[in-house]
């Protein structure tokens, strides 16, 4: 069983800056891509960033482009995202993912099998 444990969210000002945290039982990240999905109240999980296995293709939502980095560390089997700039919609928990089969790169909520219990971030005005 793969666990996933996100830490790093909390409460900012706007322009302000989180590193988020997800890490992962031994093993369970290599070859596999990770991803950051989010969740504000009353909207549906939307998808963040992704990173491959090897970490050497990223992708983003275009909302965050340009303000977040996704990040790996696969010999401490843990993900990262940093997030700058945040803005009030960026209010959200936070989640880590785990893709369900070795080596893909998609993006849909559906492709990911593990889930971590979220984190929240909230982002003030």
């Amino acid at each position: 069983q793969v666990q996933l444990v996100e830490s790093g969210g909390g409460e900012v000002q706007a322009g302000g800056s989180l590193r988020l945290t997800c890490a992962a039982s031994a093993r369970a990240l290599t070859f596999y891509t990770m991803a950051w999905f989010r969740q504000a109240p009353g909207k549906e999980r939307e998808f963040v960033a992704a990173i491959t296995g090897s970490g050497g293709s990223t992708n983003y939502a275009d909302s965050v482009k340009g303000r977040f980095t996704i990040s790996r560390d696969n010999a401490k089997n843990t993900v990262s995202l940093q997030m700058n700039s945040l803005k009030p919609e960026d209010t959200a928990i936070y989640y880590c993912a785990r893709h369900s089969r070795a080596r893909s790169y998609t993006f849909r909520i559906t492709d990911y099998e593990y889930w971590g219990q979220g984190t929240q971030v909230t982002v003030s005005s």
